[in-house]
């Protein structure tokens, strides 16, 4: 099973807020010199919302821009966000404002870039009003994707060009214990509301802190402060040394205490949360569950029938393995031993070139391969991507996590997924096309993790096996995804238990009752985590047929993919919409 691999960003529950409402058309005689002004001030507005959220996360800020400088940013709070209600509901007033200002833009005076962006913030502002209800079902300590968890591998990865960003990241450090005070009363308040998380999701987040604040003075913060500290050429080496001792004094006594109280806090409540199945049993657990899944997959689908495109897709899939093998009874055999590539390094490259028969070339093939360190392993995904800044598009980062022991064509799909053509690929081809900045703060997992799951299916064929044993492989990987999807919609849609879950996987032979815990506590956790990928990877089939339907003759794998990275995540309807448009102008 492969858990969540995602783009690390957001650290707070505020997210942006932008609304749009609905314009008047243009009149046919408006002069030209007036739509060039539109386009120029609804630009202007845009990249002001985009500078103003920068300015309020220095996270935000440092894995957005390279140069902030360039954005007309010279100052900046320095602050992890505010997980408080009220800020929630400043917030929400905020919308109203934009939404105000918004409306006196002429949609059609706009260019279709142009329009693409309003459409896909209105979508966004329509998320987040639709999410304020839901303030305390929010969870910011999930097992494998919590604040507890990205954060370290965020501040390990903090960027440092000058001195500045030194003074930045250490001033950041001393508002962890602040920050962590905040989810700590936010979860002490779940707890009163009947809301908090189930014992065992407690009890792996507590682990997973006291791993972390195991000896202190040796915590992997301070070797990873050192290294980049020591990289900088214009510090004084006595600058520098000055520095690495108010790191570890800011790790030793600041970072690590923060943890040290979120586990207190954790094991203070650990048994108030009284809820150990899906979130239907919550008030209006189903209602937000709803919301989650629209929110996440970007589908405009209803959970009813999301369940009914798994259920088909997954005896399609199954049909067409059982054929392969009825035809073929030694695939049965069969191994990925015979890989084109074993090592990392190697299989990136090698997709780079494999990859261009679907894809056009790579806007930046540049990427770090880094592992995650050992006291992260435990809680970290077996690999993830983090993006670039927008500027600077050659910064980019792939993790490893040793102990997956992920090797052949698991690690081989696994690249794929997160570089080429996959998260990587994707990131650096829409910010060469030029979307408007404020998109790179909008997250639309289903297209970023769909998108991903995709390619990842497509690169069976790029892996050197024979067609039949790439093609066995990918139907598999395909029907078993398929199976979380539905216990996650299970689970948290329709109440199953522990016991529905077994019954359902017993009947695709998964009998082994320590996996199948394993797989129902971890969909507990993480709702609607694995329909972001399965959802999103059946939404791109169906665009795809629909292109092909469209476009005739005209159809190309190339062009069809150029104008999905073009367009940018969004709501799946949205691309639909743009396809078009885009798929005319996508070849580079």
């Amino acid at each position: 099973m492969r858990k969540k691999r995602r783009l690390f960003r957001f650290l707070s529950l505020i997210a942006v807020c932008l609304c749009l409402s609905s314009c008047g058309k243009r009149p046919d005689s408006l002069p030209s010199s007036d739509f060039e002004k539109e386009q120029r001030t609804f630009d202007a507005y845009t990249n002001e919302l985009f500078v103003q959220e920068l300015q309020e996360n220095t996270i935000n800020l440092r894995y957005t821009l390279s140069n902030p400088e360039s954005f007309g940013i010279h100052s900046h709070k320095i602050s992890l966000g505010n997980l408080s209600e009220e800020s929630s509901n400043n917030s929400l007033a905020a919308v109203e404002n934009i939404s105000a200002s918004l409306s006196n833009f002429n949609y059609n005076a706009l260019t279709t870039k142009q329009q693409l962006t309003y459409d896909v913030l209105k979508d966004n502002c329509k998320r987040q009003k639709a999410a304020a209800s839901f303030y305390f079902y929010n969870e910011p300590l999930r097992p494998t994707t919590g604040t507890q968890s990205e954060l370290p591998i965020l501040l390990a990865e903090y960027a440092f060009h000058d001195a500045c960003d030194v003074t930045d990241y250490l001033a950041l450090l001393t508002c962890i214990e602040d920050y962590f005070a905040q989810i700590a009363a936010f979860e002490q308040i779940k707890a009163e509301k009947g809301l908090f998380m189930s014992p065992y999701a407690a009890q792996e987040i507590i682990e997973a802190c006291q791993i972390f604040t195991e000896n202190p003075s040796e915590n992997y913060l301070i070797d990873t402060f050192q290294t980049r500290i020591d990289s900088l050429t214009d510090i004084p080496e006595e600058k520098k040394e000055f520095y690495k001792r108010q790191n570890q004094s800011l790790i030793e006594n600041s970072v690590v205490p923060a943890y040290e109280k979120l586990i207190q806090t954790l094991i203070e409540l650990k048994d108030r949360g009284t809820n150990e199945n899906g979130l239907c049993y919550l008030p209006e657990g189903k209602e937000y569950y709803e919301h989650l899944v629209r929110a996440n997959t970007g589908s405009p689908k209803t959970v009813k029938e999301l369940q009914q495109a798994v259920e088909r897709k997954r005896n399609l899939d199954m049909d067409a393995l059982h054929k392969l093998l009825a035809e073929n009874p030694d695939l049965i055999k069969a191994d990925d031993s015979k890989i084109v590539a074993t090592e990392p390094e190697a299989i990136l490259n090698h997709l780079l070139t494999a990859m261009e028969k679907d894809f056009y070339p790579a806007a930046d093939s540049s990427y770090e391969l880094n592992y995650i360190h050992k006291s992260l392993e435990d809680t970290l995904a077996p690999a993830f991507y983090l993006t670039a800044p927008i500027d600077d598009i050659s910064h980019n980062v792939i993790y490893l996590n040793q102990k997956s022991q992920y090797q052949g064509i698991q690690l081989f799909t696994t690249l794929a997924h997160e570089g080429f053509p996959g998260h990587l690929y994707q990131t650096t081809g829409s910010y060469q096309a030029k979307l408007s900045p404020i998109r790179a703060l909008l997250n639309y997992s289903g297209y970023v993790e769909g998108w991903a799951t995709y390619v990842e299916m497509l690169s069976y064929q790029y892996a050197g096996l024979d067609e039949n044993t790439a093609q066995m492989l990918m139907l598999n990987q395909s029907a078993l995804l398929s199976l979380y999807a539905s216990v996650d919609m299970g689970i948290h849609y329709d109440g199953w238990n522990f016991a529905d879950t077994t019954i359902f996987l017993n009947s695709f032979g998964i009998k082994d009752t320590e996996v199948i815990r394993s797989i129902f506590e971890l969909i507990v956790e993480e709702p609607s985590h694995y329909l972001k990928y399965y959802i999103g990877y059946l939404e791109f089939l169906e665009l795809k047929n629909y292109a092909k339907t469209e476009f005739g003759s005209d159809y190309s794998n190339r062009n069809f993919h150029q104008a999905i990275i073009q367009i940018g995540p969004a709501p799946f309807e949205i691309i639909k919409e743009y396809l078009k448009d885009f798929y005319a102008s996508s070849n580079p």
